[in-house]
């Protein structure tokens, strides 16, 4: 009762913390159900319902410390989210187009912005050019735009990401030489100390964190410790970049870039990591950034009104030329050089820190003793403006130009090979085993398959209810993992004397396509193992099937090492086989190293051209000599093997030995082995005209290209 009488006595801004918190989430929840229907961006309804509840809208709330610090913690999500979601393979195949569109960003925006300033309003040249360095400068605030349509690892996101680097860090740079100038202090030691503190700082988030990272989820499992790891390695690094001279900013986009092959995008941390990003952090940036907003400001006088329009025009259109430079120079398409304008267009949190910087260093005072400042009153006014029309023109830009890309892309997909038609099947029957295996499926399932995994247990008829309860915690340990990564993984429990027939009878069930079996690390390659293997799992020729060791998180693995027997890509469920490899690699980011013989390694090479990933090749022709490729393996290397059984064309003598072998040298690694499928029905050479014909490459490349896609 006490509760309600004082809330009847409310007062603005509001102060109860409760009620506080209840309005923003009001928002956060309304302002994108209301804005889909009328098709506007919901972040900029969440920028327009922050000016309104503003101090300098209706003043409901105060945009008080609490705001701030959820805020800044939602501006470096947004950083750090564009750094771990990016595809490195494609961000170091397209780096000189980064650094293209990274040149032009800033080379335009702060060439017109200093010629504007100081020719039109008469600015002095160091004015002039702390003035142009917020044209250079944008805010990815965009990015969940094309997050969300699941386009952040397409080229033009890759190329405006890079870019944002380079550029903010340029247009920071350019501030903090200008502030040397005024105090004086722009000389050898400057140069010296704000070169050495990059070096180190860089060295420090991009090497010593991924050694951190790894450590950690190696000897942490808890969800919500690694997740709370996260959040601490971004504060950290934003910290370090603070103390190394540049934006906080930038510290969260090299975390993520460091955590980048540590976080599976499968995964399901990253599934918390995007969620309460997205749910929570970056909608409270957004609403902060609206609170910023003050409209009365731009009656002052016809300064402030000019300065405003100038702004707005000049960086608007700056970044549009921008845009257009780089989608002429490296030929994209219209769609491509829209997401890149879009995304580029916004200005927000580097534009802020420039002019606060600017607005606060004194220079000098007028006759009647008024401080003059290096950018005065007019021209932070004028950044309100230029932060609302920015905004706004980068949310629809980015939202108009992203669906058309995702449509261009689908349309350029193959249906009728239909390689996402997958049925993916855990065989489970130790606790240890569990989560490695579910881990592992979520990372080579393919993307579109959301709901076609299976977990199975058999208990045998004989044994008492206790093997029920048993299957029980196996199932839901593997269900609860999957939902934790927004996928379905449906439980199959089957009662039968023969576990091996058991199995079989539910891959012809559900139309399994791929078999996962564990391999216990206690027991590994034991004789009834291998006996149920050979003799069981593997005379059902429809499925590939997967025998899989986990000796650590296969997050923490930094390269696999792939080996193939000769004629390997001869076989009918080669290409299916290799998808599975290839989705391992673009999902957790790993590199890879590809061993075999010549016409394997030019189907490889003919795929990579299509869709690429962090690998290399050799030519490896002589199985005796295996031991070299194991002795070249590092601590958190991963093996994984081709292999066939006697009637497959790609067997060879060799492979009778491999469980001894791995039982014998490979007790603390990961390792993989695949048995593609032998029908010949479920094979995509069935759309080419003959993949054994050596001068067919190019024809089975396109075709692969598109099922990979």
């Amino acid at each position: 009762m006490l509760t309600i009488l004082s809330l009847a006595n409310l007062s603005l801004p509001l102060e109860d913390p409760v009620l506080k918190f209840l309005v923003v989430l009001i928002i956060i929840l309304f302002a994108p159900i209301l804005l889909n229907k009328i098709k506007v961006p919901h972040l900029l309804g969440l920028i327009i319902a922050g000016a309104i509840i503003g101090p300098n809208g209706f003043n409901i709330l105060a945009r008080d410390s609490s705001i701030v610090v959820t805020g800044t913690t939602g501006l470096l999500y947004i950083m750090f989210l564009a750094g771990l979601e990016i595809d490195l393979a494609e961000f170091k195949k397209n780096k000189w187009k980064s650094i293209g569109f990274g040149f032009y960003t800033f080379a335009i925006p702060f060439v017109m912005g200093v010629m504007t300033s100081h020719f039109l309003f008469d600015f002095p040249w160091l004015t002039s050019i702390v003035f142009a360095s917020i044209f250079s400068s944008h805010t990815l605030i965009s990015y969940p735009i094309v997050s969300k349509l699941g386009i952040s690892k397409s080229l033009p996101v890759n190329i405006t990401v890079g870019g944002t680097m380079i550029t903010d860090i340029l247009a920071l740079l350019v501030l903090a030489i200008c502030v040397g100038v005024t105090q004086g202090e722009v000389n050898a030691a400057f140069w010296t100390k704000i070169s050495v503190s990059m070096v180190i700082f860089s060295i420090i988030v991009l090497f010593g964190f991924p050694i951190l990272g790894r450590w950690f989820f190696k000897k942490v499992s808890d969800n919500i410790s690694q997740y709370i790891f996260v959040l601490v390695m971004i504060y950290l690094a934003a910290l370090l970049a603070e103390i190394a001279g540049v934006e906080a900013i930038i510290g969260a986009f090299f975390a993520g870039l460091a955590l980048n092959r540590l976080i599976p995008h499968t995964s399901a941390l990253m599934n918390r990591v995007e969620f309460v990003g997205n749910a929570i952090f970056i909608p409270f940036f957004l609403i902060s950034v609206g609170m910023i907003i003050d409209f009365k400001v731009f009656f002052k006088d016809i300064k402030t009104i000019e300065i405003a329009v100038l702004m707005t025009v000049i960086a608007v259109f700056a970044k549009y030329l921008a845009a257009v430079a780089t989608q002429k120079t490296f030929r994209l398409t219209k769609e491509q050089g829209g997401v890149i304008f879009g995304l580029s267009a916004a200005h927000a949190a580097a534009t802020l820190a420039i002019v606060m910087v600017g607005y606060n260093i004194i220079i000098g005072e007028t006759d009647s003793g008024e401080p003059i400042r290096l950018l005065d009153e007019s021209v932070l006014n004028g950044s309100i403006l230029l932060i609302l029309v920015s905004c706004t023109v980068s949310s629809f830009v980015t939202q108009k130009n992203a669906k058309k890309l995702v449509k261009a892309e689908n349309e350029n997909t193959i249906t009728e090979t239909n390689p996402d038609d997958e049925n993916i099947l855990l065989a489970v029957n130790h606790l240890n085993t569990v989560d490695p295996m579910t881990n592992l499926a979520l990372l080579l399932k393919s993307k579109s398959n959301k709901e076609n995994l299976y977990v199975l247990n058999i208990i045998n008829e004989e044994k008492n209810e206790s093997s029920k309860k048993n299957a029980e915690k196996l199932l839901h340990s593997s269900q609860s993992i999957g939902a934790a990564a927004d996928v379905k993984i449906t439980p199959l429990t089957r009662y039968d004397a023969d576990v091996i027939n058991g199995v079989n009878n539910e891959i012809k069930e559900y139309a399994i396509t791929d078999l996962m079996i564990g391999v216990d690390s206690e027991k590994g390659f034991s004789p009834s193992f291998v006996y149920n293997l050979y003799s069981g799992y593997l005379s059902n020729p429809s499925a590939n099937v997967l025998v899989y060791h986990s000796a650590q998180p296969v997050s923490t693995i930094q390269k696999y090492v792939v080996v193939f027997p000769h004629d390997a890509h001869l076989e009918a469920g080669f290409f299916h086989s290799l998808l599975k490899v290839w989705n391992i690699a673009r999902n957790s980011g790993s590199k890879v190293e590809f061993y075999g013989t010549e016409d394997t390694i030019k189907v490889i090479e003919n795929i990579r051209k299509k869709v690429n990933i962090d690998a290399t090749v050799i030519i490896f022709n002589d199985w005796s000599e295996m031991k070299k490729i194991f002795d070249k393996m590092k601590e958190n290397d991963a093996f994984i093997l081709f292999m066939a059984t006697r009637e497959m064309t790609s067997y060879l003598p060799e492979m009778q030995r491999v469980p001894d072998y791995l039982n014998e040298n490979f007790k603390n690694r990961n390792y993989l082995l695949i048995f593609p499928n032998r029908v010949e029905e479920g094979d995509y050479r069935k759309h080419t005209r003959d993949i054994g014909n050596a001068a067919d490459f190019v024809e089975i490349g396109n075709i692969v290209g598109r099922i990979f896609k």
